[in-house]
């Protein structure tokens, strides 16, 4: 990087206007992806004994992410500042290996939870088999499936190189102008890392709406209106779908402009192109975290309960205070009480909790309390059971917690 051609390629060719509003959102993302990866392994480590198979990839894709957001931004940042790239050439490689590999990694991982959520809900005989082994099994096979794309460019399939708005780097597209190997990494790295997963991934989660579906219709066949089940497996697929979707939206257009440039003249692409679409690539780190913490209710209710722990351990006096305050209140309000025979009847649905109050006038006594059972209806094939959900196994328990 010393002469004035390589000088040229990592210097910026966007204004620095641009640069600085890039920097400052660059900023913006490292500190929420760091957050909210952060706290999302937290939870998933302190729920660790209750996590299911499935679950293994959003860790996965948790710990992928943070990779991106470790080895990526404390580098893409100074330089959008400096309006130039601030690094050797060897940190360029380093830094354009690592956007490879996690990349892939977090497309290849939302592929294989795809392909799981399929399995489950299409094929329970062979989704119910699928073990935590199993799991940990396709994430290792995940890492090694990208890592054989990133170090490609490193031993001569492909080349990597400087982005083409200077600032960053990433695979070289002008290689595959005079390289054929170049051409031919392009070309695989397209199919198997772009087309093959996103085709699987919108296969999957179609075959699996049309299951969903015609599951709903079979049971409002068979259960009234009133007592619908609410499938977890739908759940997860809704969250999963939400995932893959701001995935996808996020490297879709980084995809389109590097298939641009590679089987085009790149100088012929705007690098003001090339640098929103690096953006909204790395936004692709913030959608996890805010899909599971949020919405996922295994997961909220975990960081929600070590949330109050923390606060109870930084905050003893107010804490201690709010408690006092609660007990005068309960306390209040059992004073207030009428003494009478009071008989619960509940059905064992959260929305139509019903009471009966039996209490004559000028009597007295101690009264029945009977706490409503929470129950859930197991459908197998065309038959269907009531259950209490205290007698449900853990796992089972735990997916309507």
């Amino acid at each position: 990087m010393e002469n004035s051609s390589e000088s040229d390629l990592f210097m910026s060719k966007i204004s620095k206007e641009n640069d600085f509003l890039l920097g400052t959102i660059y900023i913006i993302f490292g500190v929420l992806s760091l957050m909210g990866n952060t706290t999302l392994l937290f939870v998933a480590y302190r729920k660790r004994s209750s996590l299911k198979p499935a679950e293994f990839f959003i860790i996965n894709l948790s710990i992928s992410d943070l990779g991106m957001t470790i080895f990526l931004f404390p580098f893409a940042i100074p330089s959008a500042f400096t309006h130039r790239w601030l690094f050797t050439e060897v940190m360029c490689m380093c830094y354009a290996f690592c956007g490879v590999l996690f990349g892939i990694c977090s497309l290849s991982n939302l592929t294989v939870l795809s392909s799981v959520c399929w399995l489950k809900v299409c094929c329970p005989n062979y989704g119910n088999k699928f073990s935590s082994s199993h799991a940990r099994f396709l994430v290792a096979g995940v890492w090694c499936y990208a890592a054989v794309f990133a170090v490609g460019p490193l031993s001569g399939w492909g080349q990597y190189g400087s982005e083409p708005y200077g600032t960053a780097c990433c695979i070289d597209w002008h290689a595959p102008s005079y390289s054929t190997p170049a051409m031919i990494y392009i070309i695989c790295l397209f199919f198997f890392c772009y087309i093959v997963p996103c085709t699987i991934i919108i296969l999957s989660y179609t075959l699996i709406l049309v299951t969903v579906r015609g599951a709903q219709h079979a049971v409002q066949q068979h259960v009234s209106p009133q007592n619908k089940i609410s499938s977890v497996q739908t759940l997860i697929v809704k969250l999963s779908v939400a995932v893959c979707i701001g995935f996808l939206m996020a490297w879709s257009p980084y995809a389109v402009v590097s298939m641009w440039a590679a089987f085009s003249d790149p100088d012929l692409v705007p690098p003001v192109a090339f640098a929103l679409a690096a953006m909204f690539a790395k936004s692709s780190t913030l959608y996890n975290p805010m899909v599971y913490l949020v919405f996922k209710p295994s997961f909220r209710k975990s960081l929600c309960r070590d949330a109050t722990k923390c606060k109870r351990t930084l905050c003893p006096c107010m804490c201690q205070t709010d408690s006092q305050q609660k007990a005068t209140a309960s306390l209040s309000k059992l004073n207030t009480k009428d003494n009478c025979n009071h008989t619960w009847v509940s059905n064992g649905l959260n929305e139509t909790h019903q009471s009966s109050r039996h209490c004559p006038k000028r009597q007295t006594g101690h009264y029945l309390d009977i706490t409503p059972q929470k129950t859930a209806r197991i459908l197998v094939g065309s038959t269907q059971s009531e259950v209490a959900v205290s007698q449900l196994s853990i796992e089972m328990n735990s997916d309507f917690l």
